[in-house]
This record gives structure tokens, C-alpha cells and sequence, in this order.
């Protein structure tokens, strides 16, 4: 059972894509980050106030399994799970959704580091 959920929306943008009108794979990658931003910014943060206390969420893992083909002007629903948070880490999975059908699904694990690099603890206030 997920900690959190959270839906972004998506509209593929042309620069997206490849020659054929289909999203370039690696596209997948960004969309999962852009869901992780609109879901800590529905928490009431953003990570921009993250960065202002002088920590970054590195992903340390992420995978992606594409199912369908996404295309130009597709209106994707990015489905956005936290399945585990550790004392420095974050574990996510996603669903992409066009209309109905699950397209592509993945998961990343995000690591606390601060300006230097080194391991931190997440902070109280992101754990809330």
C-alpha cells in the first residue's frame, strides 16, 4: 500500500518526440521527475525551498517498462506513488495513462545529499 499518491498531467510537446511522432524513450525519465516536483508542490513545498536549505534529492536508481507508444499531443496522466521513504531516501513508482490504458510504468529511488554530496537525512518537514 503506497504512503502517497499524486496525478500530473502531460501534454506531449513535439520536441518530445522522435521522427516517427513518438516519445523519445528517455522523455519517460522526465516525466517521472516533473510528477515528483507537482507531488512534493501539492505537499506545499517546492524544490526550490529544498535547494534554499541546501539539499538535493539525487536519483540514485530509476527504471522505466514501456508498454505503448505515446505520441504528439497525447494528454498523459502521470500516476505517482511513494512506496517507501527511508532516513535519506525516497522509493517512487509511476503509472503513465493515456485515456485508460497504462503505457509505461517505472519507479525511482531519490537520495538526500547536500551541496558537497554527502548523505543527509531527509528533513523533518518533507517526512510531515
Amino acid at each position: 500500500m503506497p504512503l502517497a499518491s499524486h496525478e500530473t498531467q502531460i501534454r506531449v510537446r513535439y520536441q518530445e518526440t522522435d521522427g516517427q511522432r513518438r516519445v523519445h524513450h528517455a522523455n519517460f525519465l522526465t516525466y517521472f521527475e516533473v510528477a515528483r516536483t507537482e507531488m512534493l508542490r501539492a505537499r506545499g513545498a517546492t524544490y526550490r525551498e529544498f535547494e534554499d536549505a541546501g539539499l538535493f534529492l539525487v536519483v540514485a536508481e530509476a527504471s522505466c517498462r514501456y508498454r505503448a507508444a505515446a505520441e504528439y499531443d497525447d494528454l498523459l496522466l502521470v500516476r505517482t506513488y511513494i512506496e517507501k521513504i527511508g532516513g535519506a531516501s525516497i522509493e517512487h513508482n509511476y503509472e503513465v495513462i493515456r485515456e485508460s490504458t497504462i503505457i509505461a510504468s517505472g519507479s525511482t529511488t531519490v537520495v538526500c545529499v547536500d551541496r558537497e554530496g554527502r548523505v543527509r537525512r531527509l528533513p523533518d518537514w518533507l517526512l510531515e
